[in-house]
């Protein structure tokens, strides 16, 4: 038998199994559960009526959060020349092109977010293997491969997420932290519901989100009513 924490006992009293509410309320409930040592992400869990084996529902994009993560993005970007000296100016972490490439294929992993330029994708894709598993290759569907270095970078910085559907067809991404007031968590989240919305595939009939839950790193989830 799971023998529950006081702290999961009283965020219980609160949210129970089932608990079913519009998103506004579903925010509330969760700011009002009892906190932990650390800023919680607060996310968003999607499950969508897509078949994942077809290719034509694909589901995958990207939203800009009006009220940004939260979270301090490291970013590196893969270029030469003129967007090199863009991207150091603009803060970017880690600028290179094949010297970093190689640093990446030796074991550095200090960034959440790649950049790259299209004629450096040649030689990135010798890095497929150790960046793909981990989210951190550079795709143009994520607007991760581009010519415009400083728009991405600037996106980025802004709030820009990256957002996939997985092989059971679920979605999870981080709207913001516990300590944003919840205003910000709201309309981030109406963001993201908003993209994803308006991604669904022309062959998919009826509801195309199943259902869809807000939770915190530590916490309970909230169903929300859609």
């Amino acid at each position: 038998m799971v023998k529950l924490s006081k702290r999961m006992k009283e965020a219980e009293k609160l949210i129970t199994e089932g608990t079913t509410a519009p998103l506004k309320e579903a925010v509330a409930l969760l700011l009002k559960s009892p906190k932990v040592k650390f800023d919680e992400t607060i996310e968003l869990h999607f499950n969508l009526n897509i078949d994942v084996k077809n290719t034509d529902q694909n589901v995958r994009g990207t939203v800009v959060l009006p009220h940004g993560t939260g979270k301090t993005i490291r970013i590196a970007v893969i270029c030469k020349g003129a967007p090199a000296q863009k991207a150091k100016e603009l803060g970017a972490d880690h600028v290179g092109a094949e010297e970093l490439i190689e640093k990446i294929s030796k074991g550095f992993l200090d960034f959440d977010c790649m950049i790259a330029a299209p004629d450096m994708m040649r030689e990135l894709s010798k890095l497929g293997k150790i960046l793909g598993p981990r989210g951190l290759m550079p795709s143009p569907k994520a607007g991760t491969v581009t010519l415009d270095v400083e728009r991405a970078i600037k996106e980025v910085k802004a709030g820009k997420v990256e957002f996939k559907a997985d092989k059971q067809a679920g979605i999870h991404i981080g709207i913001g932290k516990r300590s944003f007031a919840e205003l910000k968590l709201t309309e981030n989240a109406n963001c993201v519901i908003e993209a994803i919305t308006h991604m669904k595939p022309a062959s998919v009939k009826g509801n195309f989100i199943k259902s869809l839950y807000l939770a915190s790193t530590m916490g309970p989830g909230v169903r929300i009513a859609l």
